[in-house]
């Protein structure tokens, strides 16, 4: 190990084990949810004026590489009426005694009630409403306040909004009976529309001229609410910019009960060809309709109703909505009943004698009632639950063989392993297909026809947009014994090929948890496969079997039991552990496993589960192992030599940001930063990785910079800095180069103001003189632009580079297909540099973001968004599971960082070994 030496802040440098060292960090509030400062932090010191950075500007386009025709699924959009107004009015929809109106889909039937009955007090306007409280026109309403009264007529099916509950036979009872007398089940509503703001039309012309503003935002929100409300009209599913047909063709089963629902995404976006409207599939999940008891069956993946888990059936139904039978209406669950339906009694209200007013009570079993009274045959019901559908001390059951799921709700928790591979399988298009659907869905929609649309002069052209690409050259890559070699489409592989620094593996074990496999096999299969790389593997020191009793204990036990085993016989700590798996993907052992090696005893390790072991697949498993070791498989050429253009003429450090968040139904489950830095400069393929806990849902990282006292900073950025130095000669980085993966283009300004001023900060507080060069670059892959080669099968070449036509008018960014698309309809990045103080030319840029995707020392694949990114991504996922966040308070510290809120502590992730704190250990 490298001795200390302090520097000049008096903190100790070496490598990274002093960092581990440091005391805890205290309560720190997510600087997203505080003001930025701009008074001084002590008396003496000047203010200093805070000057907010802004994304700058576009300096030029590419020119290299082979150009190559391509159309995109971006239509062009003209605009006629740019001398107009949009008239923004804001809405309230009240019940007649004025409560609120809950419950979606409520707005918009009132609002289309508003328009038809009132039309001649409108002027005959149409309306763009986007379902809540904003209502849009073309030109004013005659009045800037305007107040309405309607009535709607069944509004059962808005999710019981304030009716009286149905009576348990799911028909109406009897005070529903007497109303029939007026129209069935009618509300009364009042509507208030009060005029808000005018957004002139002109501002979408300013916002192509890349004069952006409130207004030019605006007034395409205006036209992305047209759209939606088109969509809404034609009874579709809405899911932000995204609409979905409830047409059984569009569905496709992934498993436990949740279907694919393919449909359309649109968005107005500004570009450099002018306005266009970006159309392209998207798909939801939504709870499989039909037989509540199906669903649950097919959920729980049990063979019958009575193997149902009736706790979690509870948990999984509750707010969906429900059709009764026979009585066809629609009712939202709030439960089910304590009891099997056989033994759930109700009162049931009776008639006596002659007297109509005379009424006797009598308790009735809900399947008494059902059968006897109501004469409804219920063939497996009696032993089950029923749904509940009443209010908490006002229950309403119906037996469950009555109550069918309404299609098109969607199903809003994470997917398991299995459901999103089958997603992914059956949501595959071809390009060709997919620019065929994306031709009829336009034809379909039938835009022309749209009122709003028409009356803002807005015409949307049919055709593709022609953009023009390029195709960079592929990287050369070095291999072993210096040899060059050249990837064709995006790949290359090690057949007769030795990696570039190969590891020597001596001192190993391997770990079985139960797998079946022939493990000898496997060991000389690997051994041969490592030699044939260059990687000399020694015999393992031994094979740890797991004691076939301790195959059900929790998966710590099992983990704690295996290293009791490995302790007593191993001679020392072994340099590496090869841990045999039973399952793939989703082992409940695999994160307490890589907690004890990774944090508690510094010892690198692989995870497989050897189901179909060939030459490929021990090449992958050797390629990991080696970058965990300290090894490269391959490096890029210009690294080697090195001549990266800019890069390697001045010490450079480039970091991949990431911040992984719960599923979106956990809320309080804290999200993981990870930031991945290069080391040991010129070479740009070796990284280690910095992960910290912080608020849940909190998109900035909060923990770059983290001053604990006047001398120690506890942040991320310091010790990435600390690495950077004794791993590049005692150099100090003059370049930092940031890329950034998660964040939306409203994000853009927290990024460059709120990050981007902690690792400053970071750099001031190791060195006050030292004022190293920022280049900022954000990563986006969740986006719905595409890329075509007209007239062919295929997607587009690896390499194909997009700065023309469809990027912003203004700002400086680019579209990157790095891969090759083997299947589907490949997706390119969207790279947006935000700040760059090194001046690269486009070119320099370009090339340098097109080489990150080739290192990435996992696959023999170029990688679709730049490899620090990737590897941010498996250090968050990967030490998120040392620790299940199910039950915050089990592993909340005194240390944690505080939620938004302020109040309930962030639980904090162990930190790693000094052993393999600087190693690849996520690869």
């Amino acid at each position: 190990m490298d001795s200390f030496e302090q520097d000049g802040n008096g903190t100790v440098d070496g490598n990274g084990s002093a960092l581990d060292a440091l005391p805890p960090p205290p309560p720190v509030i997510p600087p997203d949810v505080v003001p930025l400062r701009a008074e001084p932090e002590h008396p003496d010191e000047p203010v200093k004026k805070k000057v907010l950075r802004i994304p700058i500007a576009r300096r030029g386009l590419g020119s290299k590489g082979q150009k190559i025709p391509l159309v995109t699924n971006h239509f062009k959009v003209m605009v006629s009426n740019v001398e107009g107004h949009f008239f923004h009015y804001s809405v309230s929809v009240t019940y007649e005694d004025g409560r609120p109106v809950e419950g979606k889909g409520v707005g918009r039937k009132v609002i289309d009630r508003v328009k038809e009955t009132y039309d001649s007090e409108l002027s005959g306007k149409d309306f763009a409403y986007d379902g809540e409280k904003s209502l849009f026109t073309v030109g004013s309403l005659p009045r800037n306040k305007l107040e309405f009264t309607v009535v709607l007529e069944d509004v059962q099916s808005n999710r019981n909004n304030g009716n009286r509950s149905p009576d348990v036979n799911g028909s109406p009872n009897d005070s529903d009976r007497k109303r029939m007398r007026r129209p069935y089940n009618s509300k009364t509503f009042k509507v208030e529309i009060s005029f808000a703001a005018k957004i002139p039309m002109n501002a979408i012309a300013n916002a192509l001229r890349g004069q952006e503003s409130e207004n030019s935002q605006e007034a395409l929100r205006v036209l992305d609410i047209i759209l939606r409300q088109h969509a809404a009209k034609q009874g579709c599913l809405l899911v932000r910019q995204s609409f979905f047909h409830n047409d059984p063709k569009n569905f496709a089963e992934v498993g436990g009960g949740v279907l694919g629902c393919r449909g359309f995404h649109s968005s107005f976006r500004t570009t450099q060809g002018g306005l266009s409207l970006n159309i392209d599939v998207s798909t939801t999940m939504i709870i499989q309709p039909g037989p509540v008891v199906d669903f649950l069956i097919s959920n729980q993946n049990v063979r019958d109703p009575f193997s149902l888990d009736w706790s979690k059936a509870k948990r999984v139904l509750k707010n969906l909505r429900i059709k009764a039978s026979p009585s066809n209406l629609e009712f939202k669950i709030t439960g089910l009943s304590e009891k099997p339906c056989k033994e759930q009694t109700f009162t049931l209200k009776q008639r006596t004698g002659n007297d109509v007013d005379g009424e006797g009570q009598v308790e009735v079993t809900v399947y008494d009632y059902f059968v006897n009274h109501r004469g409804i045959e219920l063939r497996y019901s009696g032993d089950l639950p029923c749904i509940n559908v009443g209010k908490p001390k006002r229950p309403t059951y119906l037996p469950l063989e009555l109550c069918s799921l309404v299609s098109l709700q969607r199903y809003t928790k994470s997917l398991s392993t299995l459901q999103r591979a089958s997603l992914v399988e059956k949501s595959r298009q071809k390009p060709n297909e997919r620019m065929k659907v994306l031709s009829d869905a336009l034809k379909t929609n039938n835009y022309d026809s749209e009122p709003m649309l028409c009356s803002s002069g807005v015409k949307i052209s049919s055709s593709f947009t022609q953009v023009e690409g390029r195709v960079l050259p592929a990287p050369r890559l070095k291999v072993g014994n210096g040899e060059d070699f050249f990837p064709r489409n995006g790949r290359w592989n090690f057949n007769n090929k030795k990696l570039v620094q190969p590891t020597k593996i001596e001192r190993w074990a391997v770990v079985n948890f139960s797998a079946r496999c022939d493990i000898q096999g496997l060991i000389r299969d690997l051994t041969k496969c490592g030699e044939l790389k260059g990687i000399l593997i020694e015999p393992p020191f031994d094979v740890f079997q797991e004691n076939p009793q301790t195959r059900r204990a929790p998966p710590m036990v099992r983990v704690e039991k295996m290293f009791e085993d490995i302790q007593s016989k191993l001679p020392g700590a072994p340099q590496f552990l090869l841990c045999l798996l039973p399952e793939r993907k989703n082992s409940d052992l695999y994160g307490p496993w890589k907690r004890k090696n990774l944090a508690e005893y510094g010892i690198v390790t692989q995870c497989m589960a050897p189901q179909r072991v060939n030459d490929q697949y021990l090449t992958n498993v050797l390629l990991k192992i080696n970058a965990k070791l300290g090894g490269l498989n391959s490096l890029l050429a210009v690294e080697h030599s090195p001549s990266i253009p800019i890069v390697s003429k001045a010490p450079t450090i480039i970091l991949g940001m990431d911040v992984s968040h719960g599923s979106p139904g956990q809320s309080d489950i804290p999200s993981i930063a990870a930031v991945v830095s290069s080391r040991q400069w010129p070479l740009i393929s070796k990284y280690r990785a910095s992960v910290r806990t912080q608020s849940p849902k909190v998109e900035m990282i909060d923990s770059l910079f983290k001053r604990v006292s006047d001398t120690e900073d506890e942040g991320i950025f310091r010790e990435l800095l600390l690495d950077f130095y004794t791993s590049s000669g005692k150099r100090k980085p003059d370049q930092i180069i940031i890329f950034r993966d998660g964040v939306s283009e409203s994000q853009f300004n927290q990024v460059l103001n709120i990050e981007l001023d902690q690792m400053i900060e970071a750099c001031k507080f190791l060195d006050e003189k030292w004022c190293p060069k920022f280049v900022v670059i954000v990563a986006q892959k969740n986006h719905h632009t595409k890329f075509f080669q007209p007239g062919s099968p295929d997607n587009v070449p690896a390499g194909t580079i997009i700065d023309n036509k469809v990027c912003h008018p203004r700002n400086n960014d680019f579209y990157l297909c790095a891969h090759a698309g083997m299947i589907g309809t490949t997706r390119p990045t969207h790279y947006h540099v935000l700040y760059d103080e090194v001046g690269f030319s486009a070119d320099d840029l370009q090339e340098l973001v097109h080489s990150l995707s080739y290192v990435y020392q996992r696959s023999t694949t170029a990688v679709s968004v730049v490899a620090p990114i990737c590897y941010a991504h498996l250090a968050a996922t990967q030490i998120g599971q040392f620790v299940k966040f199910e039950d915050t308070s089990e592993t909340s510290s005194s240390h944690g960082g505080l939620t938004s809120a302020g109040a309930v502590p962030v639980p904090q992730l162990p930190r790693l070994n000094e052993n393999v704190c600087n190693s690849m250990f996520f690869c």
